[in-house]
């Protein structure tokens, strides 16, 4: 199943994380690239991240976790949007995340991490070529 019209994706900052500012900047840079993006806002839970995709239709849920949560945040999401018949929702993310955990993320359902350092132009190629659109 694709995507018809502009992919939209729920950029979104689970847990008590209160750093923002990459969120933003790949919020924008989706935005730029011609998606629709919806930017959740500071400390959302995951079934706030959930239902917010489910709403608004999203084809992608990108999600920005400094806090050192990622392996319970990621995991949560990616179990409630299997719960909810939303397992089509691509899952990626990215923040300060070891080397160590990306495997293991990916194992649970998160399609793709994106650490520190990652240009921005490489993850809205990522998500372009991941998120496939409609012919």
């Amino acid at each position: 199943m694709g995507v018809s019209g502009p992919i939209r994706v729920v950029v979104a900052k689970p847990g008590l994380d209160g750093h923002d500012r990459g969120a933003k900047v790949i919020a924008r840079a989706l935005r730029d690239a011609g998606m629709e993006v919806i930017y959740t806002g500071l400390h959302q839970t995951p079934e706030q991240v959930v239902d917010t995709a489910i709403q608004e239709d999203a084809d992608a849920i990108g999600l920005s976790i400094l806090s050192g949560a990622h392996m319970t945040l990621f995991a949560k999401v990616v179990e409630l949007l299997k719960e909810r018949d939303a397992a089509d929702i691509t899952v990626f993310g990215g923040g300060i995340i070891p080397e160590a955990d990306i495997a293991p993320l990916k194992a649970l359902g998160v399609a793709a991490i994106f650490t520190p350092g990652t240009p921005t132009g490489d993850v809205v190629e990522w998500v372009t070529a991941n998120v496939a659109t409609a012919a």
